[in-house]
């Protein structure tokens, strides 16, 4: 697409509030659908392949709802030495995880995906975020998972909030990648699908 001043209405495709949140900052106007499909991993399938299926396959079941949007879709899939981590949901597999990982060095691939059925537009892109965790007592892990109760987040870790001080480093060239939703990579996908935040608020008439 060509036409970056696109009409189209555009959709997260997503029930996560970070995610929400981070696209907030685009200053882009959306609508939020989540998806509704089976994210389980297949056999034998990477987690960085697991983060771009789902990602794509979000996008895709949207978009199929609403030909004439532009949808986003996003994934993240933990990888601790080549095993899939993904939400844990209780405090019990939290303390696995992190447990699991403490001292290690850990790949958080964020996927990302933009399509738009009428258009023919689908795009999808990872970014990985390479986490170093510190080496992890068994009472900083409970004290950390009763403090902010990670349980909806990949690996069992706000690196946004107090889950920083698990860890020794973070090597990404996206900076939101880790908290759901790579920002760089999104804001480049849309341009591709035809909406430039920048133009759009030039086109809504938001600029100083």
């Amino acid at each position: 697409m060509n036409d970056t001043h696109t009409s189209r209405t555009l959709i997260l495709g997503s029930s996560s509030r970070y995610r929400r949140e981070l696209l907030e900052r685009l200053r882009l106007p959306f609508e939020v659908c989540a998806p509704e499909l089976d994210e389980s991993a297949l056999p034998g399938e990477a987690p960085a392949h697991m983060a771009a299926r789902l990602a794509l396959a979000k996008a895709q079941a949207i978009a199929q709802r609403f030909p004439q949007a532009i949808v986003i879709g996003s994934d993240q899939v933990a990888d601790l030495l080549g095993q899939a981590l993904g939400k844990p949901g209780t405090h019990e597999r939290a303390v696995a995880q992190l447990s699991a990982m403490s001292g290690q060095s850990v790949v958080f691939h964020t996927a990302v995906a933009v399509v738009c059925a009428e258009s023919g537009f689908s795009a999808v892109d990872i970014a990985p975020v390479r986490v170093q965790f510190r080496s992890l007592s068994a009472i900083e892990i409970d004290n950390y998972l009763h403090a902010e109760q990670p349980y909806d987040c990949a690996g069992s870790a706000k690196s946004e909030g107090l889950g920083i001080s698990l860890l020794a480093s973070i090597e990404s060239d996206d900076p939101t990648a880790l908290i759901g939703l790579p920002l760089i990579r999104t804001s480049h996908l849309l341009r591709q699908a035809g909406l430039d935040p920048l133009l759009a608020l030039i086109k809504n008439g938001a600029s100083a």
